[in-house]
């Protein structure tokens, strides 16, 4: 078949998918990634053909290139934090602030999507981010589609929404609240929508009916988390999975720079702080910050500068650019980080505890997640982040059993889950059903 895979956002928004085109293109299907600029060669090093989409959340003009290069972020998932927002930013804006740059980046977004896709392709794949467009591409192709979700975004009892929800309303009060949040999602859509519509030749319907016509039809999607972190909820309808989590693509050839590996080998497993694509414009600040605790908490560390620009140095820090994840993290001894899907995920999968300092978006979930799990010392909100606060979260994960003994516990339920083979055989399914 040929596959065209659609994802927009940040770095943890986009290279998950690379893994799974990986494994579909190894199972014989023509996979082609639409994206951004910033993320050609990971697309490349899957073996994976690659379509430009405009509009890259970090800045500048994706069409040319200049949308972030290829990468001091590092973030394997922010899980919709950048294509939350339209930017990999800092700390939250006003509500409408958002709003206004949310649909400037989906109308970018959706005039990129039309020319990246293609007439004769057989079936589309769709982000989080890029679905509220994607559909209306998908029925002008007249083409099936799958949802790829890196959040659980339908509404439920369980929990509140994924981005805003802070705390339970109650099974009925959560439901509601999910509801809501989907016609918020319809609002930034909306004239992106009928924009799209127009172009494609399609009969006028707004985004918010379209996107009930999905849920009637029940409309398959699968989920690229584990369930021993989020369980599938016991309310969703039939055609919503939880597959486990897909993990970016690692090259075999892939290895730590030598810099980095010395470092490793110098002394006892360090500290990695990170913010991926968060913490723009705070970097400074958090550079001494983190600086700071790591001294005080006795330990050496591993900086990633990511989006912010952190750097520290001195015998026992260490700043590092863009390194992946699964190779670094199992040599560490406590992990750093906003609490991104993707991030914090690929901490647990190394058996290593976390220390989240959640910033916005879904952050604020997966740090209460990891936390709940036994895997994390309790999230220490952004806003309110000291050195002295992160001094004490480090010694805590570094020194008390618990944490570890938690990550290794998630870490090892994880490794039972497949989600890139629940992918192929959904494939497999469509295809035998003929879409």
């Amino acid at each position: 078949m040929k596959i065209l895979i659609m994802a927009a956002g940040s770095r943890g928004d986009v290279v998950p998918y690379t893994g799974v085109g990986a494994r579909l293109r190894a199972a014989g299907h023509e996979v082609t990634l639409a994206t951004h600029a910033p993320y050609a060669r990971a697309a490349a090093d899957a073996g994976l053909a690659f379509r430009l989409l405009p509009a890259d959340p970090r800045g500048g003009d994706a069409r040319d290139g200049t949308g972030g290069g290829e990468g001091t972020g590092g973030d394997e998932g922010t899980g919709g934090s950048g294509g939350a927002s339209g930017g990999g930013g800092s700390a939250p804006r006003g509500r409408r602030a958002l709003l206004r740059t949310a649909s400037a980046f989906v109308g970018r977004l959706g005039q990129g999507m039309v020319d990246a896709a293609e007439p004769g392709t057989d079936l589309l794949l769709l982000s989080t981010t890029t679905a509220p467009l994607g559909w209306h591409i998908a029925e002008a192709l007249e083409a099936p589609s799958l949802g790829l979700y890196l959040q659980p975004t339908a509404p439920t009892g369980d929990f509140p929404p994924v981005v805003g929800g802070t705390r339970s309303l109650g099974r009925w009060g959560n439901r509601a609240a999910g509801r809501l949040a989907l016609r918020v999602v319809d609002r930034i859509h909306a004239d992106a929508a009928r924009d799209l519509r127009r172009r494609l030749g399609l009969p006028a319907a707004e985004a918010r009916a379209v996107r009930e016509a999905r849920e009637a039809a029940r409309w398959p999607v699968l989920h690229g988390f584990s369930q021993a972190l989020v369980p599938r909820p016991r309310d969703w309808r039939t055609g919503l999975e939880v597959t486990g989590n897909w993990w970016p693509h690692l090259p075999a050839d892939a290895a730590l720079p030598a810099e980095l590996a010395d470092f490793l080998a110098a002394g006892p497993p360090p500290v990695f702080v990170g913010f991926g694509s968060m913490g723009g414009g705070a970097g400074e600040r958090l550079s001494e910050l983190a600086a700071r605790a790591l001294r005080d908490a006795g330990v050496r560390g591993v900086v990633q500068a990511g989006w912010a620009g952190l750097a520290a140095h001195g015998d026992d820090v260490l700043t590092i650019g863009e390194v992946p994840h699964a190779l670094l993290f199992p040599h560490v001894a406590a992990v750093v980080q906003h609490a991104g899907a993707g991030t914090a995920a690929a901490a647990a999968r190394a058996g290593v505890p976390t220390v989240p300092v959640p910033v916005l978006a879904d952050q604020p979930f997966w740090a209460r997640r990891l936390a709940a799990s036994g895997a994390a010392t309790p999230p220490i909100p952004f806003a309110e982040l000291t050195a002295e606060r992160l001094t004490a979260a480090i010694t805590t994960a570094v020194r008390e059993p618990a944490p570890r003994s938690g990550a290794q516990r998630l870490a090892r339920a994880m490794a039972t889950e497949d989600g890139a083979g629940a992918v192929l055989r959904a494939v497999g399914a469509l295809a035998a059903a003929g879409g």
